[in-house]
């Protein structure tokens, strides 16, 4: 184990073992079973001290309810989570209709922005995390970081998929392209819904993220995917349609998703929420996203979460 200045804090076999409470054999199956965070050097597991740490929360159940709490809305309205185009486009609009509030925005990713919510960091988390069964968003893993589930109201549905360069020169048309020679992809931090679906797409291909070049280098945004891809730094990288639509960049679709904002129901109804999900109704809103192809904002402002029952 050994630290510098440039390097964080690396753990052995042995002491991610101790670290973890189990045996050295258990660690291995933690690694290809459950996505414990390894690398290989030299022949050697190696474990980054705060990636096995963000692995333990992630897998954390059962959350105790957190004592500190925001202080009455007062202005300010805290987002947290995913990056988004549209959404950044929307707290400006939030900005600049409601000028006694100010929205801002922090980008931890969606796993990132649940953790903020649940330890009451922030009033709204975005989020775009596909189950398992691969047909919904958020609810499973909202399910497992709160004791009490948050109101989910949907933001928008977008594109996901994969940019390309203009015109696609390495003639990418399907994931297993990454295992050619010479290319090059991008990619999101582990916290990021599109990270998750990247890597779900890798296994379902059952292709070894350590054979891919460039697997390991990872940007905190959309945009810094599309702006790797459009210099030619990367020939492929995860994201969504309305960063190629702005960079001119070519597009390989995977799938619509869902793009989520949480609220704890404690605050569903404070003035700077009611606010903000009030401009998805919008004629502005409607019209931001309708100039920016790769969005759906039909549901938008809508209530996914607790869903309307029948009587």
């Amino acid at each position: 184990m050994f630290e510098s200045n440039m390097i964080k804090k690396l753990l052995s076999t042995r002491e991610v073992a101790e670290f973890l409470g189990v045996n050295e054999k258990m660690v291995y199956s933690l690694v290809s079973e459950k996505g414990l965070p390894a690398s290989k050097v030299t022949g050697k597991w190696i474990f980054p001290l705060h990636l096995v740490e963000q692995w333990v929360e992630a897998n954390t159940l059962n959350y105790p309810e957190a004592h500190q709490q925001l202080p009455p809305y007062d202005g300010l309205l805290i987002i947290t989570g995913s990056n988004d185009l549209l959404l950044d486009k929307t707290i400006a609009l939030f900005n600049k209709n409601f000028p006694r509030n100010i929205a801002v925005f922090a980008n931890l990713g969606s796993m990132g922005g649940l953790q903020a919510l649940r330890r009451n960091t922030c009033h709204i988390a975005t989020s775009h995390l596909l189950q398992d069964n691969e047909d919904e968003y958020n609810f499973d893993f909202a399910g497992k970081e709160f004791n009490n589930m948050p109101v989910i109201v949907n933001f928008c549905q977008r594109e996901q998929g994969f940019l390309v360069q203009k015109e696609n020169p390495k003639k990418i048309k399907k994931i297993d392209d990454i295992r050619r020679k010479g290319v090059r992809v991008v990619n999101r931090s582990l916290q990021t819904g599109t990270r998750l679906l990247f890597d779900r797409e890798l296994e379902k291909a059952d292709i070894e993220a350590k054979a891919i070049k460039g697997y390991d280098h990872e940007v905190s945004s959309h945009m810094e995917v599309g702006l790797e891809v459009l210099s030619g730094r990367a020939h492929l990288g995860p994201g969504i349609r309305p960063v190629a639509t702005l960079l001119e960049l070519d597009f390989i679709p995977l799938r619509w998703e869902r793009y989520d904002l949480l609220i704890t129901k404690d605050r569903f109804f404070d003035k700077g929420i009611q606010l903000f999900i009030g401009l998805l109704q919008e004629p502005d809103f409607k019209q931001m996203a309708e100039s920016i192809s790769g969005y759906d904002v039909s549901k938008s402002g809508k209530i996914v979460y607790p869903k309307e029952t029948s009587e």
